[in-house]
């Protein structure tokens, strides 16, 4: 069976991996990949008392559905970065926090963050040169 990309290039970054060692880094890869996991992360790290309403996320994060926000954070407190605590009241009120877990994220976080800080004009001036030479997506010779 062929192999992925991904794991081809996780066994690249990982070569002494186990294959299960594999998987749960091609899940977390993904995980803080996707369009809105760091960024509830970062929001939620810094919220008033490190903690915030599903309501209050929802104002936040521009472009996000109801849906996908509660997808996201089930996601999210699954995986064990997100803890989410339900208050016996009427009407009902939940609100999510950074687990220690979550919280030992942002650092990498923060590193990514200054790297692409420090590289965004490289990013940019290597996005314009490829531009310049292709039309419609098609590379000009």
């Amino acid at each position: 069976m062929k192999k992925s990309k991904t794991v081809d290039a996780i066994e690249k970054l990982a070569p002494r991996c186990e294959s299960e060692e594999k998987k749960d880094l091609k899940d977390l890869l993904t995980k803080i990949g996707d369009k809105w996991s760091i960024l509830l992360i970062v929001l939620l790290s810094r919220a008033p008392e490190k903690k915030a309403r599903f309501s209050e996320l929802l104002a936040l994060v521009d472009g996000i559905s109801q849906r996908m926000l509660t997808t996201t954070l089930r996601s999210l407190e699954r995986d064990g970065y997100v803890k989410r605590e339900v208050f016996p009241v009427v009407p009902p009120r939940v609100e999510y926090s950074l687990s220690a877990l979550g919280a030992s994220l942002l650092l990498p976080l923060e590193h990514l963050v200054e790297w692409t800080l420090a590289n965004r004009s490289a990013i940019h001036e290597s996005r314009a040169a490829y531009d310049g030479r292709t039309v419609s997506g098609i590379e000009i010779v």
